[in-house]
């Protein structure tokens, strides 16, 4: 009994230190297995993908990026009269009408101060929870984008619980949806979008009615490489010219250029994004002599589980 409390705890200890961008609960399936001609995604498949609320109903996505906040897009918060107690944050499931699914208050708000609706520019902005997320198989972080950026993405997927038909507010789901994405070339971009700022990429599908779409603002579009397991975050869901159009890629701010304004924002509010919890290297559980060496400095934070038990539950034991 006391070695299955051992194991529990070191399976906690485990969880705090999980690593960005790791999909622990999905394990593959058919690629392409149903935004606009999308596919419904699989359990875990995205577990920081979150829904941001008002009044029980979803109106944007979000990503979760640690243990307390969420980035979205600024346009989908910019109303004067969106307050945080107003926003609810749903995690943890793919379907919104799941009786197990968590749900999160929020205590701040924060838009970048050079958001532009007119042009969509800087079109970012972050909520802070107001309680901490405990990370499980079905709700992880994801990595910010890397530095330097690789030269090409291998994968990239966008998701959301927005319209799967153009135009057809019905078509609505409440099952989280997936369509896979190809990041465009910047010069032939401008030629379908000529004022497309620094701070925007575009990434569509060639040939395909591929697309995100209302709903979907301020969800996450997510990459990967051959050489490299993890998801990073490398846009966010901001606009385009109209939902599923051939040839026409969506528009999303780049979130690569906003790194010093997230670490900068979150060390302001008192729950700086880097930390021990938010490792970029995978890590696994500490054996326990490694735990009976550890000095309190390195204990988590409290409410966290709590590494002191584990000696005194093995001295118990051997004892």
């Amino acid at each position: 009994m006391f070695l299955l409390s051992v194991l529990l705890l070191m399976s906690q200890v485990r969880g705090t230190l999980l690593a960005c961008g790791k999909r622990p609960l999905f394990e593959g399936g058919s690629q392409y297995s149903r935004i606009i001609e999308g596919m419904e995604a699989e359990e875990g498949e995205f577990p920081w993908m979150v829904s941001i609320q008002t009044g029980n109903e979803h109106f944007c996505g979000g990503t979760i990026i640690n243990n307390w906040w969420i980035v979205t897009a600024a346009h989908c918060l910019s109303n004067e009269e969106v307050n945080p107690i107003d926003l609810s944050v749903v995690l943890g499931t793919n379907d919104l009408q799941s009786p197990s699914l968590e749900v999160k208050g929020v205590t701040s708000i924060v838009i970048h101060k050079d958001f532009e609706r007119f042009t969509m520019d800087n079109d970012i902005a972050l909520l802070l929870l107001n309680t901490e997320i405990r990370f499980s198989g079905l709700k992880e972080p994801i990595c910010m984008p890397r530095q330097p950026g690789p030269a090409k993405w291998s994968k990239c997927w966008v998701a959301g619980w927005g319209q799967t038909k153009p135009g057809d507010k019905h078509s609505e789901t409440t099952d989280l949806m997936k369509v896979p994405m190809v990041i465009m070339d910047r010069r032939e971009c401008t030629k379908v979008f000529p004022k497309l700022t620094k701070n925007m990429l575009c990434a569509g599908y060639e040939n395909k009615s591929y697309d995100s779409c209302q709903g979907d603002s301020g969800g996450p579009l997510v990459c990967t490489t051959e050489s490299d397991r993890k998801w990073y975050q490398v846009g966010i869901i901001s606009w385009g010219r109209s939902c599923g159009r051939k040839n026409i890629p969506g528009i999303y701010t780049l979130l690569d250029n906003y790194s010093p304004w997230i670490k900068k924002v979150t060390e302001v509010e008192g729950r700086p994004y880097v930390s021990e919890k938010m490792r970029t290297e995978e890590v696994s559980a500490p054996s326990p002599e490694i735990l009976m060496r550890s000095k309190a400095s390195e204990f988590p934070e409290p409410g966290g589980p709590r590494l002191w038990l584990l000696p005194c539950l093995l001295s118990y034991m051997l004892f």
